[in-house]
């Protein structure tokens, strides 16, 4: 049988971000089972029709499709930029869904993930990310939802997690995503 792979999409751009070091948490717990891939948005040019419709699709945009359309199941963590998700997210959704009828995220099992050095969490971040998720008509995990808050306080300067608690929780979610892709 072979190994499903899990694109982890990571919101934040920054190289010490808290949503980094979260998902290289749980990218880890999930490579036991599966083909775990960090996918590169940082590259995108931003989405405009008109390089497809002039046959200019650049070549960061073909891979990036290539991979996407290979990928059976997505993690998305986030963090909040001024009440919603970052860019760099909405880019990669728009890229991975055109041209038109060509949606590459169509049916594939997904969760999502905040982080936040405040105390909300990334709420918002993810409130906003799911609206273009259902759209796309991802199979979205609405349980258990995470939003780590206070980040800063959970993982050392090496970027790995610290806080038991936060750990077991996130251990949970792990579980509960391997099951949802099952």
């Amino acid at each position: 049988m072979e190994t499903k792979s899990i694109g982890i999409f990571v919101g934040s751009l920054r190289k010490g971000a808290y949503s980094k070091s979260t998902a290289n948490y749980i990218g880890q717990a999930l490579a036991r089972h599966y083909q775990v891939v960090f996918v590169e948005m940082g590259n995108l040019l931003l989405f405009n029709q008109d390089y497809d419709d002039e046959g200019t699709t650049p070549a960061q945009w073909v891979a990036f499709r290539s991979q996407v359309g290979q990928l059976d199941a997505c993690l998305f963590v986030t963090p909040e930029y001024n009440r919603s998700m970052p860019a760099v997210l909405k880019n990669a959704l728009d890229i991975g869904s055109r041209p038109y009828g060509c949606n590459l995220w169509d049916g594939k099992p997904a969760a999502v993930v905040g982080v936040s050095p405040g105390r909300i969490g990334g709420a918002m971040g993810v409130g906003a990310l799911r609206v273009p998720l259902a759209f796309l008509n991802l199979r979205l995990m609405m349980q258990p939802e995470v939003y780590l808050s206070d980040a800063a306080e959970l993982f050392n300067e090496q970027g790995e997690l610290t806080n038991a608690s936060t750990a077991k929780f996130l251990d949970r979610f792990v579980d509960a995503f391997e099951r949802w892709i099952g």
